[in-house]
Order: structure tokens, then sequence, then C-alpha cells
């Protein structure tokens, strides 16, 4: 009896700890994610129920031309930011780390700065460097292509230029990633290979690549999410322009939702993006990490 007691006090507890956490989570993502299953399948407007119309939703968004130009606007873009990312702050963890005492705290004050940035500060400092007329790295393009370049009015330009940005200001959190996992490999492992005569280039390659490669692929990881759901710097730089040179599927969601008024249609798009993201984000996973098995 005295058992059965203390499993069920046990029990009792394990409930009142975890019974937040189910109501938060229940009240902010699985709430609002039935709804926009069930709003998929409506006419609803922003505020409002809607009438049933099946899978009308998604057969128009298969015709919408929009939707496979905002999709490989999105393909572009994260080929232009999660693997330069990626190897910029490898690259940037690496030379940190040489360093020591404040010369590497204020190396790592100045990377990290930018990030705790928000997203208006950010695309404010770039739209004042980039400006047409009076933008300070201007003079730079003069040199390159012989005149100055409308970067975000320009559709060959304009997704480089926000992937700048992106990289600038998010690389920093890649930064401390990365050392924590530098910190992580002992030395020892270091000394042995320079005592068995192994360069530089070969303990990175023997060494700190095999052990580091569970953070590579976590940040890859985020970086593909992060990016697939890239919306906050397109809206504020280019709002999508010029000519939908830099639509993205989210900023569809938020045209169709708030200026159109269509929240069925704009509910499809988002579960299409989440069923989206969720697929890449776990295959992208899996092939890394079969990749680092080997």
């Amino acid at each position: 009896m005295a058992m059965i007691r203390n499993q069920r006090r046990h029990r009792l507890v394990a409930l009142t700890l975890i019974l937040p956490f189910v109501a938060v989570f229940a009240l902010v993502f699985a709430y609002p994610l039935v709804e926009v299953v069930r709003l998929s399948f409506t006419n609803a407007t922003l505020i409002g129920g809607g009438e049933w119309i099946g899978l009308q939703n998604y057969r128009e968004l298969l015709a919408d031309k929009l939707f496979y130009t905002s999709l490989k606007n999105n393909g572009y873009f994260m080929l232009l930011t999660v693997i330069p990312t990626t190897v910029i702050a490898l690259c940037i963890a690496l030379m940190v780390q040489r360093l020591s005492g404040r010369m590497q705290a204020l190396a790592l004050a100045l990377f990290f700065l930018p990030y705790i940035l928000p997203v208006s500060v950010v695309t404010q400092i770039w739209a004042w460097m980039l400006d047409f007329q009076f933008g300070i790295l201007q003079p730079l393009f003069e040199r390159i292509v012989g005149k100055p370049i409308p970067v975000f009015k320009n559709p060959y330009w304009v997704m480089p230029s926000v992937a700048v940005v992106t990289i600038w200001w998010t690389n920093g959190f890649n930064v401390l990633l990365f050392l924590a996992g530098l910190r992580n490999i002992p030395s020892d492992l270091y000394e042995a290979s320079a005592l068995d005569g192994a360069t530089r280039w070969q303990q990175f390659t023997r060494v700190t690549w095999p052990l580091l490669w569970p953070v590579v692929a976590l940040v890859l990881t985020l970086q593909l999410i992060l990016q697939l759901k890239i919306f906050d710097q397109i809206y504020l730089l280019s709002e999508g322009g010029p000519f939908n040179s830099s639509s993205v599927l989210l900023l569809m969601v938020y045209r169709e939702a708030f200026q159109q008024n269509n929240g069925g249609y704009a509910s499809a798009i988002s579960l299409v993006v989440f069923l989206l993201i969720v697929a890449v984000s776990v295959l992208q996973y899996q092939l890394l990490r079969i990749r680092g098995r080997r």
C-alpha cells in the first residue's frame, strides 16, 4: 500500500510540473495550429468564421504564379545565406579562439553586437548606408560597376543585398555556437597531433572538423529554418519588389491576411509553409546526421 501511495504521489507531482507547459503549449501552439488548419478549408476573412469550401484554397494556391515565384525566391535566399553564413561564422570563431583576454572579449562584443539590435534598427542602418543618393557604400558600387545602384529597387541586386544584411545581423549567434563547440574539444588532441607532426590544416580536418560536426549540423538546420521564415528584412527593405523579385512566402501570407482580408487563403499558405519547413528541416538534419556518422 505504501508503494502504491508513493507512486500516486510521484505521478501527481509529475503532472503538476508538466501541466503549466502543456497548458501554454496548447494555448500558443496547438490551438492556433488547429485553427489555421480549419480556416484553410474556408473562405473566412481575417476576422470571422467563413464558409466551408474544401480544397478550393489549395487549388487556387497551386495555380497562383506568385506562389511559385515566392517559393523560388525563398530557395534563392537560402542559397545566398545558409551555407555562406555558416562558413563565415566558423572562420570568425576560429580566429576569435586564437585571441585571449580583452582582445577576445572585444572581438566577441563586436561580432555579437548586431545580433541584439532589433530588425527595424538593422534595416534602417543598411537602408541609410545603401541609399542611392547619400549612401556611404555607393562609392564602392561606383568603383565596381561604374555607377551607383539602387540595390533595393533593382531586381538583380535586391536579394543578395538582403542576404548581406541578414548575414551581418544574425551571424553573431552562430559564432557563439561554434566557439562553444571549439572549447569543448580537448586540447590534448591538438598536442598529440602536433607531436605526430600534423600541420594546422591536418589538425583542422582530422580533429576539429569531425568533433565540431554536430555543431555544424545544428547551425545549418537553424539557419535553414530561419531563412525559410524570412519576412522582416524583406518587408522593411523592399516590400517584395521590384516586380515581386523579392517576394517570399510569408510576405504572401501578410498580404493576403492583412491587406486583402483573405484569412482562409492566408491560412492555406501558412500551413503549406509550416509543412515545408518541417519537411525540409527534418530531411536536412537526418542527412547531416548520416554524414556525421561516416
